[in-house]
């Protein structure tokens, strides 16, 4: 029988590199699992250096057995999320876990627990850490384990779900990865979307990086109000987008960052990124410095799939088929520039507005997240 599972929180102030760590004992061996960039993560989860932490309450716990590090869990109440909303829900993120329910069941207890101690209600995740600060995408992969993940996607053991369940979770709503080839005759289908635009007066733009204070500004209003009425949306802040724009600055090609525009106005956009997972996977302990950096350069050059990351159109024209011309205008540019395939990600299951437009183009929903939750008893 192995020796039983201790959970314990890392107080404050305390280093999180051991929670960092769990991610290589649990996946190392994961021939398609991605190693995380470190860096980028400590930043995440650092309460004085990332602006999340400003409206959120988070806590970081371990399951550890015979002083190993076996598993871990954070804990969020985002206060922004339930102001908006008007409800009291905790989130629980970062989930990793050998294959043992007791010590499944332990990191969500930990979890649930603290929460209610905080009023909260309901329980839901994984949330890693929020819709908007995302270290990976929200839930764990049920469905797709056989290729790797695309930037900033989640990627997890098969045995996940199953551990998830047997601690009294179910499913809250699934979240699904759509994979676009470059056999779709991308040439016809933009013509039929030359009538639409037409219909609308709309034309489609770049980002221009001369303007790039000014474009993150736009970015944020159509984000906040396409997004208003979305299942777990939450409005960002200003200090959020321009962490995110800090971040994004440096790998975004402004050829793959879209505006629609109607009689000059900016009614909708687009961001596709290069799928730097393909060069990340080549830093095998997620680090940059001091010698990564230079094999995340070499193998960047061969980067050859992109991912659509956001696309969000303003109340009036999200059944315009501006969105799917969006998409199009993406796949067509990326093509000439070697990105021979794409995905479109994440997408709610019920969100056919977004869903219709990728399957008439041919495209396949290839991966399959869940999100769970649970009553948390007073």
């Amino acid at each position: 029988m192995p020796s039983p599972v201790r959970v314990r929180e890392i107080p404050p102030g305390a280093s999180l590199g051991p929670f960092l760590d769990v991610a290589w004992r649990v996946n190392g061996g994961d021939p398609v699992w991605v190693p995380p960039l470190r860096m980028s993560l400590a930043t995440l989860l650092n309460r004085s250096k990332h602006p999340f932490h400003q409206h959120a309450d988070v806590a970081y716990w371990l399951a550890e057995r015979d002083g190993q590090a076996v598993g871990r869990i954070a804990a969020v109440v985002n206060h922004r999320h339930n102001e908006f909303h008007d409800e009291q829900t905790g989130f629980f993120g970062l989930f990793e876990s050998e294959n043992n329910p007791e010590t499944a069941r332990s990191l969500v207890d930990a979890a649930a627990a603290w929460l209610r101690e905080r009023g909260m209600q309901r329980l839901m995740g994984p949330m890693n850490l929020s819709t908007n600060e995302e270290a990976s995408s929200p839930g764990v992969l049920v469905e797709g384990f056989d290729t790797p993940p695309m930037v900033m996607m989640t990627h997890n053991p098969p045995f996940y779900g199953q551990l998830l369940e047997g601690t009294g979770l179910t499913k809250a709503k699934d979240l699904l990865a759509y994979w676009v080839d470059n056999h779709i005759p991308l040439e016809r289908a933009v013509r039929r979307m030359e009538p639409i635009l037409a219909r609308h007066g709309a034309t489609v733009r770049f980002l221009d990086m001369r303007r790039f204070a000014e474009e993150v500004a736009t970015i944020q209003r159509i984000y906040n109000s396409a997004w208003e009425r979305n299942w777990g949306f939450v409005p960002m802040t200003g200090e959020e987008i321009e962490h995110m724009a800090k971040d994004l600055r440096p790998v975004v090609d402004p050829r793959l960052c879209l505006f629609v525009e109607v009689d000059g106005e900016p009614v909708g956009f687009s961001l596709a990124l290069p799928n730097l997972n393909q060069a990340l996977r080549h830093l095998p302990d997620g680090r940059l410095f001091p010698f990564g950096i230079f094999r995340f350069h070499w193998h960047r050059r061969r980067i050859d799939s992109l991912r659509v990351i956001t696309l969000g159109l303003k109340p009036g024209f999200q059944k315009s088929g501006l969105g799917a011309a969006l998409y199009l205008h993406t796949f067509q540019v990326g093509a000439p520039l070697g990105y021979r395939t794409a995905e479109a990600s994440w997408i709610l299951e019920d969100n056919w507005e977004m869903r219709r437009p990728l399957e008439k183009m041919g495209a396949e929903a290839y991966k399959r997240y869940r999100i769970y939750e649970r009553e948390l008893a007073t």
